[in-house]
């Protein structure tokens, strides 16, 4: 039991490590490495670079010593006379220069010594370093050798390496103190300018968390850099997505409590109707016609819903004469709709339109029906006009011209004539607003004071784009 709580400790240093482990910071440490990455590399390239400059400088004056010293180191030899064949070396009689711990020797070209400084090493320190003129590294010493140019003999001086390493590492405490300094300041600084133009992120994050159902307005993109911009205007779309599917939502549950009340009132009385008294055949067709009517409504809301969603939205080439002669296969199944219904399409091959062949055939289905019902008994034109436009046209008693624009709107019926384009028009609307293309209502027809005409305009397809099988929703 005691292990609960430590668990829970645990979980919450945690959470607080990840909360504490902000992208200001991440940036900051991964910013800070870089740099100080780069710096190392820098810092040991122009350490190789000092390195080998100092060992020149220090080889450049060792070889310009030697040249300097051997006339003098000669000159001293013959002061003091050259010494006989098996006789120690001869000490300096004055130093040749005056660093106190100069090594150096004087020998001729059979290797005898010949002249050596007071606080000379050990007579073994020079051998088996040859006798010709340049440098030779012997522990921990760097000598040079050089020639006299008149006579036989070659002075060695010796030069203590230990006094190159220092100063190599001289220089690398010059460069690495300030520049840790800089770091230090380097750190502060990155860390206030990432939460600084972190900013951004806390109002987009901000602007977020203020959204729910009820608030699901575009964010603020002004100031926003452009990948935040980018990742805003993804949001924005998705929000207008959400805003759109809740709205279908919202208006599929209106319409559906304010278009299926009335059916199924119809229903429940003629079933109530049947029950309390002799079942008779007039009772139950009335019930079924009652259900006929709750399903042509039901067919109806679920096609206004489709056509508010976003599932009309996928556009594509469309060949309209063949979608006309489909939509119009399917009504002349019934006797009465093939006598009064009449295609008319172009002998001229027309091009393609573009949009969603299967929301094209609700939406003129619509259209057919409205034309055959309330167009009392007149004959009903499908046609198909160039360049892209489906028109359905009927010689019924038409609509006030003052009205058209209300019918497109949804349960908005003309009650001063016996038509009525409700739910149909409003899905028809909805549909071609989708499409980007443009529903047009004509009442009267032209040059008459009857009909009425309603004409869908679509864009055309791109001329590279080629027809697409049909496929008709039923």
């Amino acid at each position: 039991m005691r292990a609960a709580p430590a668990l829970r400790t645990a979980e919450a240093l945690r959470l607080r490590g990840e909360q504490a482990d902000t992208l200001a910071r991440r940036l900051t440490r991964v910013l800070l490495l870089w740099v100080t990455a780069v710096w190392i590399l820098c810092v040991a390239g122009v350490v190789v670079f000092m390195h080998r400059e100092i060992n020149r400088n220090f080889d450049n004056e060792l070889e310009e010593s030697t040249l300097r010293m051997i006339d003098v180191a000669v000159h001293n030899l013959d002061l003091a006379g050259m010494p006989p064949p098996g006789a120690p070396p001869l000490l300096e009689p004055q130093p040749l220069a005056s660093t106190e711990d100069l090594v150096y020797r004087l020998v001729d070209d059979s290797g005898r010594v010949l002249l050596l400084p007071r606080a000379a090493l050990n007579a073994g320190f020079f051998q088996k370093i040859p006798l010709r003129q340049g440098f030779f590294n012997k522990d921990g010493w760097r000598v040079f050798t050089a020639r006299h140019p008149t006579r036989p003999l070659f002075l060695q001086l010796a030069d203590p390496r230990p006094e190159r390493r220092r100063a190599v590492r001289q220089v690398l405490l010059g460069l690495a103190t300030p520049m840790l300094a800089v770091l230090a300041v380097l750190a502060v600084l990155l860390g206030a300018v990432a939460r600084r133009e972190l900013q951004v992120l806390h109002r987009l994050e901000s602007q977020i968390a203020q959204r729910d159902g009820g608030d699901l307005r575009p964010v603020d993109l002004a100031g926003m850099p452009q990948e935040l911009r980018s990742v805003g205007e993804h949001l924005n779309r998705l929000l207008e997505r959400l805003a759109q599917a809740l709205d279908v939502e919202r208006a599929l549950a209106a319409n559906a409590a304010h278009e299926l009340r009335t059916p199924l009132a119809a229903v429940r009385l003629r079933l109530h109707t049947a029950l309390e008294g002799p079942l008779a055949a007039s009772d139950v067709q009335a019930a079924v016609q009652a259900l006929d009517v709750l399903s042509q409504r039901t067919e109806k809301l679920l096609q206004l819903s489709r056509a508010e969603s976003a599932a009309s939205r996928v556009q594509a080439p469309v060949d309209l004469a063949q979608l006309a002669a489909t939509v119009a296969q399917e009504f002349w199944q019934a006797h009465e709709p093939m006598s009064r219904l009449v295609l008319r399409v172009p002998d001229a091959p027309l091009p393609l339109a573009l949009g969603d062949l299967d929301a094209l055939a609700i939406a003129l289905r619509n259209l057919v029906e409205n034309a055959l019902r309330y167009g009392e008994g007149s004959r009903v034109e499908l046609l198909v006009l160039p360049p892209c436009t489906l028109a359905v046209r009927d010689q019924g008693p038409g609509v006030a011209p003052g009205r058209l624009d209300a019918l497109r709107r949804r349960h908005v019926r003309d009650s001063a004539m016996q038509a009525g384009y409700g739910l149909g028009l409003s899905i028809v609307s909805s549909i071609v607003a989708a499409l980007q293309g443009r529903l047009e209502l004509l009442s009267p027809l032209p040059g008459g004071a009857r009909g009425f005409e309603a004409r869908i305009h679509l864009q055309p397809a791109p001329a590279s784009a080629t027809s697409i099988p049909a496929h008709v929703v039923p």
